[in-house]
């Protein structure tokens, strides 16, 4: 393996991988994922350092892209972890009202790859908030080490109200139309789904990526269309699938499920070498017009 190369997703072990996976949802930290990395084959800690992300490839809309405006914006949030929380707010050019997208992170903070992501959306026409539930502690700090260990010992209940009164202050926006779509990834994703079932007829339409299920009973309160997008690669989220499925067909909820071949889980993340391009563009290709049709 040359070092001065980057390294690709077909030159990292599955092993590897498999590590990462651990590492990213917080079960070992940095240093045990390099070192076991290093210890299981030959390269394993280059191959380790690749995934960690690098997120000047995140970066796929520019800060100054003249069909956007982005800011930072802070608004109450009653019941949550500090009952403050802030977001970043990114609207279309002209004047509006613009249908709404909450863009929800992962289990770290608002990330520059998540706010990328809201450009993405204010660029297609929609009026994007990325929260960040790090906020009550200071913020996403730069890291995702950090950003995972704060988040995780936030009160995730609490956590979750910050993510429900962010989408309803999203859909109250006087920029917005009241039409609320909601879509994100690993933690977002399953949190996506927590809000189809919190939010009710208020939300309009939700694309989680690989997140975990919503509980089967809480299924009948979903009044929202769900677009689910699953990695092939992802035993702990495609588990809860069948259950989750039977539940949306037995309560009549509008739903369409896409598994992406030879995909792991985060490929729509492109700061890491999980990325799979072409999922990720016709994953985010549906995700955009799924939009465009249930929120007019």
């Amino acid at each position: 393996m040359n070092m001065h190369e980057p390294v690709t997703q077909l030159e990292i072990d599955q092993r590897v991988f498999d590590l990462y996976d651990e590492y990213c949802h917080g079960r070992i930290d940095r240093r045990e994922f390099l070192a076991r990395a290093s210890a299981l084959v030959v390269g394993g800690l280059a191959m380790a350092q690749a995934l960690l992300p690098r997120y000047a490839l995140a970066q796929t809309i520019s800060f100054t892209d003249a069909r956007m405006k982005a800011q930072y914006v802070t608004y109450p949030s009653p019941g949550g972890n500090s009952g403050q929380m802030r977001g970043y707010l990114v609207q279309p050019a002209g004047s509006g009202p613009f249908p709404a997208v909450l863009v929800i992170h992962e289990n770290r903070g608002l990330n520059p790859y998540i706010e990328d992501v809201a450009r993405r959306a204010a660029v297609e026409g929609f009026l994007a908030l990325a929260p960040d539930g790090l906020f009550p502690v200071g913020g996403y700090p730069g890291n995702d080490d950090d950003g995972r260990t704060l988040q995780g010992n936030l009160d995730q209940g609490k956590l979750r109200t910050d993510m429900l009164n962010s989408a309803r202050f999203l859909k109250s926006h006087k920029l917005a139309t009241g039409k609320l779509g909601v879509t994100g990834f690993c933690w977002g994703g399953g949190t996506t789904n927590y809000l189809a079932v919190a939010l009710g007829a208020e939300m309009h339409a939700g694309v989680p990526f690989y997140g975990a299920a919503a509980e089967t009973a809480s299924v009948p309160k979903i009044k929202a269309p769900l677009l689910i997008h699953y990695a092939e690669n992802d035993a702990g989220i495609n588990g809860m699938r069948p259950a989750f499925e039977a539940a949306l067909k037995a309560n009549g909820v509008p739903h369409e499920m896409h598994m992406y071949p030879g995909t792991l889980h985060g490929f729509h993340n492109n700061s890491t070498p999980r990325y799979n391009e072409a999922a990720a563009k016709l994953a985010w290709e549906r995700t955009v017009a799924f939009f465009k049709k249930n929120l007019g």
